[in-house]
């Protein structure tokens, strides 16, 4: 078998390894991921506790579930206190996000 054909193995192998580390970043832990913002309604919320004695560390994480209200996978994204506490199953606005990471939600406004 000639070297050329060795060479260009490897290099192709080498090219769709690359490939796949850089997509792999991208798409599960959101480097360089781009800003999207997609109507959703919330579907639960979680607090789970964290095993760690800090001081200085919140004692737990917080969670919400949502779900795109035109149709998709449903998905969870860590969220802070506030917006915790803020939000509740059933609400409904436009959740903004950057790979897996929250960014922001607002709330639709209800007329009444």
């Amino acid at each position: 078998m000639p070297i050329s054909v060795i060479l260009l193995v490897i290099a192709l192998a080498v090219i769709a390894g690359v490939y796949f580390v850089f997509t792999f970043q991208k798409h599960t832990l959101g480097q360089g991921a781009e800003e999207r913002a997609i109507d959703i309604r919330i579907l639960d919320k979680q607090a789970v506790a964290l095993p760690s004695d800090e001081q200085h560390q919140d004692p737990e994480e917080y969670w919400i579930y949502v779900e795109p209200m035109s149709g998709g996978p449903k998905r969870e994204f860590q969220v802070g206190i506030h917006y915790y506490h803020a939000l509740q199953p059933g609400d409904c606005g436009r959740l903004t996000y950057r790979g897996s990471d929250f960014v922001h939600f607002a709330k639709l406004q209800t007329i009444q």
